[in-house]
Order: C-alpha cells, then structure tokens, then sequence
C-alpha cells in the first residue's frame, strides 16, 4: 500500500528521532544512582550526602542510595568513583580536606588525583568549631592554651584522618599558640566523636553539624568557632579572631564530584537539580540549623576553587611541617 507523502514525511521524522535517540543512549538516569562518601556516618561529609540524596532523587525520579566507604583518608571512595563507569550513576561527596589537603601532605600516591573526578556542585560550606570533652578543666581558648602548655603533649585531639582539615587545624592551633598535642587519627568524624563523647580523646574541631546536639546538650563544651563570624545558632561562642587566634580560620566544603569522563550533560542537569534543591527555604533552615550554610557553587567555578585551594594549602601544610605517610 502506498502511503500519503504527509505520512512517509511523518514516518521518517521518527525514525530520525529514533536514531538520534539511540545514538545519545538511554535517558539520564537511567537507573538508581549511588553517592559514596569517604567517611563512616555521623560526620558532616555523610550529613551532606543524606541531606540532598533523598530530594535529589526525587527530582531526577531514581533512588539515590548514600554508600559508606571510609578509610584512607577519603581514597577508598574517590578510587571506586574515578574507577566506576563515567555515566552519572557513580557519584562522590566529597569532604574538602580529603580533596585539597590530603594530597599535598601524602608522601606516596593516593591512587587519585584531583584530575580524576569531575566537580558537579558545592552543597555545604562550615566553618570549624573547638571542642573539649564536658569534664577538661577549661572553659576558654586562653584556658586551653594555658592547660596545654602546662602539659605539653599530654592533650589528645580527635581527627577524621591523617591529612583531615582536623588534622591541619590542630597542627595550626599547635604552631600558632606556641603548644604541642597529641593527635589521635579516626576512619571518619562519626568514630571520633564518640570517642571525644565517651572522654577517650581530650577535644576536637570539625565542622559543627555533629557536635551541635551535644554541644546544646552539655556533653561538649565549644570553645570557638574559627574565623571571624559567629554562628547564629552558638551566638555565644567567640570566634578565635576574638579568642587571640586571628589565622586560625580554616574552613570546609563538601562538594559532589563524578568520574572525570562523565558527559557535560549529566554533569549539567545534575548541578541544575542540586541548585534548585538548595535554593528552598527547607534546605537553608536545615543547614543553617546544623551550623553551615547552603553555598551552592557550579561546576566551572568548583574547579577553580580546588585548584586555588590545593596551591593554599600546599603552602599552609610546608610551613606547618605536616607530612603523613
């Protein structure tokens, strides 16, 4: 039978489309996406993740299931994502210390590189609180360094890791008020603070999402929030600008990353969804409720950012002689 030209013209527009179709693969997601963190649960890396796995599935109509990898200060999880199919499916979120510090102070390879990962979007950004166990005797960052000096190295301070922005802004707070402490490396903040919570550590920093309960509570006592703005929510707990410690002002980001190959589409469409995420009041609240601040940052400038960032803290961990194995 003869077709109409009206049809034929139709038929082959389809088979066009069809082909185009093809050609592209199957749509974005095409199934349930995994988004590995470095670190145990309970810190803010895992924090981060859960906070934007569950709406950022839904927006993309797939599961978005959270992975726990930690160890190696945060290798585990960025080899299983450089190595993992570069299609969007894999994902990584990662903790700034693990991506702009440990891999200036690591005497041997890491298995990864910066360049090996993708940057796809900056959900939170926190600054660092001090915390000591509710029983030490001080109650000041002038009582502490007073306690410290008093007894050198007796002080013991929790990390996520060898290589963690803990880690730096211990040895930081050590080369800036002249004192020396002991550090005690953890496979991820979760791990330390129950340590710190059951007084097997003297004190910690990290970002203030995982101390803030027991901090309200009286289990923790926070001594300073680095830089030089309080945080809202601990409106009476001085910066260390104000406590005497103006450089001690590291900060932390946690970023969603992807293989480096995975297609500028994929990369796109995600950061889009992620933003519209962390533009709603809900997500602000939640973050700012934590202690942080929801600080969307797109694909190009995150880039800029880590590169600016690794340089920094190259020069920061020389002057501080930090060097792990």
């Amino acid at each position: 039978m003869k077709l109409p030209r009206p049809a034929l013209a139709l038929l082959l527009q389809l088979a066009l489309l069809a082909g185009a179709a093809q050609a592209q693969g199957p749509a974005y997601p095409s199934k349930a996406i995994t988004l590995i963190v470095g670190s145990a649960p309970g810190g803010t890396t895992d924090i981060s993740a859960r906070m934007i796995a569950e709406p950022l599935g839904k927006a993309l109509g797939q599961t978005v299931v959270v992975d726990n990898r930690a160890g190696a200060s945060g290798a585990i999880a960025a080899v299983a994502v450089k190595r993992a199919d570069a299609d969007g499916h894999t994902l990584l979120m990662q903790y700034s210390g693990y991506h702009v510090i440990t891999p200036v102070i690591s005497k041997h390879g890491l298995g990864w590189e910066a360049k090996d990962l993708q940057p796809v979007a900056n959900v939170l950004t926190a600054p660092q609180l001090v915390v000591v166990r509710a029983g030490l005797p001080v109650k000041t960052m002038a009582e502490l360094v007073a306690y410290a000096r008093a007894n050198p190295g007796k002080l013991t301070y929790a990390s996520s890791g060898n290589g963690s922005l803990q880690h730096v802004t211990g040895a930081m707070l050590e080369q800036q008020a002249g004192i020396q402490l002991t550090h005690i490396p953890y496979k991820g903040t979760g791990p330390a603070l129950q340590d710190l919570l059951g007084a097997q550590v003297d004190l910690s920093f990290g970002t203030p999402p995982p101390f803030m309960p027991h901090v309200q509570s009286g289990k923790l006592r926070a001594l300073a929030v680095t830089g030089s703005t309080r945080l809202a929510s601990l409106a009476d707990v001085p910066t260390t600008a104000e406590a005497g410690l103006p450089k001690l002002d590291p900060t932390s980001w946690f970023a969603v990353f992807a293989p480096a190959a995975t297609p500028k589409a994929v990369v796109d469409r995600l950061a889009a969804e992620i933003a519209r995420i962390m533009a709603t009041p809900e997500f602000k609240k939640k973050a700012a409720d934590l202690g942080a601040s929801a600080d969307f940052v797109a694909p190009a400038r995150l880039g800029e950012q880590t590169q600016a960032e690794l340089k920094r803290w190259a020069e920061v961990a020389k002057a501080a002689k930090i060097e792990v194995d």
